[in-house]
């Protein structure tokens, strides 16, 4: 880890206080996030193929940190997860694969609050920072219980990134992006993730709520799977979330070393589509 010596965290972490997500927002175009659980389908396997994702034109990365209850995730990320906690993916692997992919792209940890809360609020953060990181998605954490996070956030410059859906009314929206930072992660629709043959009609209409609140980046996810669907998102909102397309590539090809030339391809697919 990074943590011994920090100038080996690559130029994607400025420790100044703009983090490598920041800098990435600043500069022009739309922006495509992938999702990929560390641990799968192994430790160093997971590294591979997130290499793949930014070599494919990905321009950051969501580091899933697998977990036993994952309440927003649909059955294609739920398996991933369950195979690499089978593997005995441990929080340090975690970290390591932040590592791995902050040093190719700007990247952030998406976790419920259970695994942080288990390995130490203070500590998460700071590893995290550590790590390269630049910053936290936690879809089950509500504003009023995150005073703490927040601090932590606050203390090791990292973004807390939260989760609005349709659902979400105005004073919602505000109270969140008060105290959110990075981007606002706006779900296309309510329910869970997965890829899904048509993007909901609200995720606009939700973006454009969210804009009349803060000048942060809104990014979409749960459901992009396809080039056109991306191109449709990215017509409104600042970035693309995809995950359980990345992982259906990958599980769609006879052997490993297929499924990361799918992963690539799949790629670049998305990033042509939101250029």
């Amino acid at each position: 880890m990074c943590s011994s010596d920090l100038d080996r965290c690559e130029i994607f972490w400025n420790r100044s206080g703009m983090s490598a997500l920041d800098k990435l927002f600043e500069s022009p175009g739309k922006k495509l996030i992938g999702y990929l659980p560390a641990g799968y389908p192994t430790v160093a396997n997971a590294r591979e193929v997130i290499s793949a994702m930014v070599e494919g034109g990905v321009d950051a990365i969501e580091v899933g940190f697998p977990y036993s209850d994952p309440v927003m995730d649909g059955p294609t990320i739920q398996a991933a997860a369950d195979k690499s906690l089978a593997n005995g993916t441990s929080a340090r692997d975690v970290m390591e694969t932040l590592e791995h992919a902050a040093n190719l792209a700007p990247s952030v940890i998406m976790t419920y609050w259970n695994p942080i809360e288990r390995y130490g609020v203070s500590d998460f953060a700071r590893d995290l920072a550590n790590a390269g990181g630049s910053g936290t998605i936690t879809p089950d954490l509500t504003v009023e219980e995150a005073q703490i996070w927040l601090g932590a956030c606050k203390e090791n410059a990292i973004n807390p990134i939260f989760v609005v859906a349709p659902s979400s009314n105005d004073e919602r929206l505000q109270k969140v992006v008060n105290s959110a930072g990075g981007f606002v992660y706006a779900a296309s629709l309510m329910g869970v993730t997965g890829a899904r043959n048509q993007i909901s009609d609200a995720a606009e209409a939700l973006v454009n709520r969210v804009r009349k609140f803060t000048k942060l980046p809104v990014c979409v996810g749960l459901g992009v799977s396809n080039a056109t669907q991306a191109e449709s998102v990215a017509k409104y909102a600042d970035g693309v979330i995809v995950g359980s397309a990345f992982i259906n590539a990958l599980n769609s090809a006879s052997e490993f070393k297929s499924g990361v030339i799918a992963v690539n391809k799949l790629a670049k697919e998305l990033k042509a589509g939101i250029a």
